[in-house]
């Protein structure tokens, strides 16, 4: 293992790749810290710029996009009172009250240093666990990671904010996706007559179409709703950094407890950092002596956030990387830069390419400090650029996710398919379907029908899913799951039909 990441650390030390990972993560702390751009949107417009990049390199540039981003998040939501991503919603519990208090340099420091810490306990358990579970799966058959994409598919459905069916049917329908084109017997399928649908749809242009161009036209349709008012900010901040290191050092269980469930919760398929944000955040109100002072500016809510915001970067990539299963939609999207590199992530990952895994360990690792420094030096910057309207922000998007598809193969089918995902991806969300699962379905298709196909090839009979233990074991999981989110939604209506008879 040494001698593969000393290999891998001499890959990402060059002066190029370091430069790539300042830039990624310098532009993920600025998609961070605009309200409703998102550590998404960063990823996927930084994506189509790895098309010309060798491994190493493209990777390097997405772990920096990242990292940045987790932590960018802290900037609008102290400065604003809005959260620059979904992530760091409880961010501003705490870090916006301090700022009114007259400290956000000590908001801001108090969340940089958590991003760090949670950042660099998750790439422990990245380094500890990633291996463990990549030698455990190694002895997985088609019929044991069909089970295991089909328990992740319905898990993630299931945390579909209460929206069982509709989540399922969104996971059915990027399965259906990638049935476009040719099949594994060279059977043309739903080419509707149109010769560029032969080849089937690019990952790429169809998750910047149903994530990002789906949220841009939802972004310009607020714009129609809301008055713009601009917000008189000071940006003027200077970070107290004596006082950062007494309040950090108070503060030791609260990030290791608050780092380890973004870690574990980062590992769990369709979980990601919103889930840990207010997981951790709950525990820690409950583990306080003085609960009652959580949401009032205190360094305990702050800690708590974005040490469990960031340490899903590490956790996250336990499962891409160990079983090639994504455990939410940034890491969906870093699979898709792997798997436009030749690079199936899985178990033979870590046997195949030990210097790219080792290269993403230290990428993590260099990153979380680039981060640091940036947020420190350049914060009042950073502050600024929270204040970009929408009206600027949304067409220079806009562009270069056209620009982005277009540059996959220098094909103007590809902006089509864009722009027609976009539209669809634009009517689910109006129809609160969740996206997740959609692109989920989408990137784990093509990975589903080679290995159930190859399973029917080895044994013809569907009782070989029930009669291996694992496989079985995952199917049954995926049963659970379901049936648990059923629960749950009979549970929320009764709450709600309750609180409606006694509103009447």
């Amino acid at each position: 293992m040494t001698n593969f990441f000393l290999q891998a650390l001499a890959e990402v030390g060059t002066p190029s790749v370091l430069g790539l990972i300042t830039i990624g993560v310098l532009f993920g702390i600025i998609g961070g810290s605009i309200p409703g751009f998102t550590v998404t949107m960063a990823i996927l417009v930084v994506f189509p710029f790895t098309f010309a990049m060798d491994p190493v390199s493209g990777v390097s540039l997405m772990v920096g996009v990242f990292v940045g981003g987790y932590s960018g998040g802290i900037v609008s939501g102290v400065m604003l009172g809005i959260p620059g991503t979904p992530s760091s919603i409880t961010t501003v519990y705490d870090g916006y009250p301090m700022a009114q208090k007259g400290e956000p340099g000590r908001a801001l420091g108090i969340g940089v240093a958590s991003s760090f810490l949670g950042t660099l306990i998750s790439v422990a358990v990245l380094v500890f666990f990633g291996p463990l579970i990549a030698n455990f799966s190694m002895n997985f058959r088609p019929w044991e990671i069909t089970a295991l994409i089909v328990f992740a598919l319905t898990l993630v459905a299931g945390l579909s904010s209460g929206a069982l069916l509709k989540g399922l049917m969104a996971a059915a329908l990027g399965l259906l996706i990638t049935t476009v084109g040719y099949d594994r017997n060279s059977n043309l399928r739903f080419d509707f007559d149109l010769p560029a649908m032969g080849s089937g749809f690019e990952i790429l242009p169809v998750m910047i179409g149903i994530f990002a161009f789906s949220q841009l036209l939802g972004n310009i349709e607020k714009l129609k709703d809301e008055k713009s008012e601009a917000k008189k900010i000071d940006t003027n901040v200077t970070i107290p950094y004596g006082q950062i290191l007494k309040d950090m050092a108070g503060q030791k269980l609260n990030t290791l407890r608050s780092s380890l469930i973004g870690s574990l919760v980062g590992a769990l398929p369709g979980t990601g950092g919103t889930v840990a944000n207010f997981l951790s955040y709950d525990q820690a109100k409950k583990f306080s002596r003085r609960p009652e002072e959580f949401g009032t500016g205190i360094p305990s809510g702050i800690v708590a956030s974005e040490a469990s915001n960031s340490a899903v970067a590490g956790g996250a990539f336990v499962p891409t990387l160990a079983l090639g299963i994504p455990g939410d939609l940034p890491m969906a999207i870093m699979m898709g830069v792997l798997i436009l590199h030749g690079i199936t992530p899985g178990p033979m990952m870590f046997e195949q390419n030990p210097v790219l895994v080792g290269a993403i360990y230290a990428s993590l690792l260099i990153g979380a400090v680039v981060m640091v420094l940036c947020n420190l030096l350049l914060v009042r910057w950073f502050a600024k650029i929270s204040l970009i309207p929408q009206q600027i922000l949304v067409p220079v998007v806009l562009m270069l996710c056209a620009i982005g598809a277009y540059a996959l193969n220098n094909n103007l089918f590809d902006i089509w398919v864009l722009f027609i995902f976009g539209i669809i991806g634009y009517l689910l969300w109006k129809a609160e379907v969740p996206l997740t699962p959609l692109i989920l379905g989408v990137v784990l298709g093509d990975n589903l029908e080679r290995q159930l196909f190859r399973a029917l090839e080895l044994n013809e009979s569907w009782m070989t899913f029930l009669t291996r233990p694992l496989s079985a074991l995952f199917l049954a999981l995926a049963v659970a799951s379901i049936l648990f989110s059923l629960y749950q939604d009979r549970k929320i209506q009764r709450l709600k039909n309750a609180a409606s008879r006694e509103n009447i």
